[in-house]
């Protein structure tokens, strides 16, 4: 097994306050070892900097069982969620720029938007869906915060039964057709989790004029110098592709078929993208220096800052309750503290003991990858698994641990 790579880290101040210390790599690494040593894991790849260095970058494992060479930092993840981050970006660079307006109504860009209507339940009578017109029409700030009324079948008994029944395509689809799913409440009355950001794809997509890949390439990708994300991964990349593993029952990892990655022409704003921990980084460090990295803007710091910021108001981000556990467990990342969300990020409103500040941002992917920005102490991270169902316990545990770890040794709060 690999050990962490080498990261330097001097004792000096940062441009916010805080401290990056001389950290003890040891300790971080021994949280990583240990998982892939106990079956958590079979590979993982971990990474942690601030806006000006990287104080910590790990690899650990195999990308596959069986597999003669270790993980490399620059081996391949599907990062699926983790991609909203980024189309949020690139739907902000557009309100910079006056071509897009936050509290505008989005079918003012997308016509059909004003045709859609609020699922409410079914007939038991004849099991027909029961829709009507929403109360308010859609904002792209709802889209951006998930308040617009969307949700996802994984999470939403009333989608998952209106899946089941073909009421409603599956976001499983590998079309665009899920995008035909209803409203499950009344835009602006409440926060769930759902393809509201697909539609921010497809509204960016309209609005540029170009597909929403070659968005990411011109306006994202190779200004920060993200090489090696994608939405279609290139074929001398999918050697670096790791393994994906469903847990079992007995806590065991089943390894799913290993193929590659089929062609896609529809890209989803919500998912979809390919990535590397070394790249995403890249994209978490320009958003923790107010959105610039390397000479390179893609972001004005007064929008960084406005996305980070809460934009539901006394709304509350819940618990997903799931109704899929095989795609998702239920979530609740921070139990016990009233959450709020950006535009694009979660916001935690209190202090995690021994780690990231109140009012970090954060979002993850299906498979068990995760992310974080304190802007507070000038840290951000990316930790990449490949497991599902999402939010699983020996994964999560280790996110706790390593983020423990990170602030314990690298960290020193002023």
């Amino acid at each position: 097994m690999q050990d962490g790579l080498e990261a330097r880290a001097s004792a000096s101040k940062n441009e916010r306050g805080g401290v990056v210390a001389d950290g003890n790599m040891s300790r971080v690494d021994a949280v990583l070892q240990s998982a892939v040593k106990k079956g958590g894991v079979v590979g993982a790849v971990a990474l942690a900097a601030t806006s000006e260095q990287i104080i910590y970058q790990g690899v650990f494992g195999k990308p596959h069982r069986g597999a003669g060479e270790d993980m490399r930092l620059d081996s391949v993840f599907r990062i699926a969620s983790m991609t909203k981050a980024i189309t949020s970006v690139a739907a902000m660079q557009l309100v910079e720029q006056g071509v897009l307006e936050l509290d505008a109504p989005v079918s003012r860009y997308i016509p059909g938007f004003s045709d859609l209507q609020v699922l409410e339940g079914f007939d038991e009578t004849n099991q027909q869906p029961r829709l009507r017109k929403p109360s308010t029409p859609v904002t792209l700030r709802q889209l951006l915060s998930h308040t617009a009324g969307f949700g996802y079948e994984i999470w939403n008994p009333l989608l998952q039964r209106a899946v089941a029944s073909e009421a409603v395509p599956s976001l499983l689809a590998s079309d665009d057709s899920f995008l035909r799913a209803p409203l499950v409440f009344d835009p602006g009355s409440r926060w769930e989790y759902g393809i509201n950001t697909d539609w921010l794809g497809r509204l960016v997509e309209i609005v540029r004029g170009l597909t929403l890949d070659q968005v990411f390439k011109d306006q994202i990708f190779d200004p920060l110098g993200m090489q090696d994300t994608h939405f279609n991964l290139p074929l001398e990349k999918v050697s670096r592709l790791v393994a994906s593993y469903v847990r079992q029952d007995d806590g065991s990892l089943m390894e799913e078929p290993r193929e590659a990655p089929p062609s896609v022409s529809f890209f989803r704003g919500g998912d979809g993208l390919y990535s590397t921990a070394a790249d995403y980084a890249r994209f978490l460090r320009a958003l923790l220096k107010g959105g610039q990295l390397d000479g390179a803007r893609i972001l004005r710091s007064e929008t960084v800052a406005l996305m980070g910021r809460n934009q539901i108001g006394n709304l509350e981000v819940g618990a997903l309750r799931t109704v899929d556990p095989q795609l998702s467990n239920s979530v609740d990342m921070f139990p016990g503290s009233s959450d709020r969300f950006g535009l694009g990020f979660l916001i935690n409103e209190k202090a995690v003991a021994g780690g990231r500040a109140a009012r970090s941002l954060t979002w993850a992917g299906l498979r068990n990858t995760f992310f974080w920005i304190d802007p507070t102490q000038d840290v951000c991270a990316v930790l990449m698994m490949q497991i599902l169902p999402f939010y699983d316990d020996k994964a999560v545990a280790i996110l706790d641990a390593f983020e423990q770890e990170i602030y314990s040794n690298f960290v020193m709060q002023e």
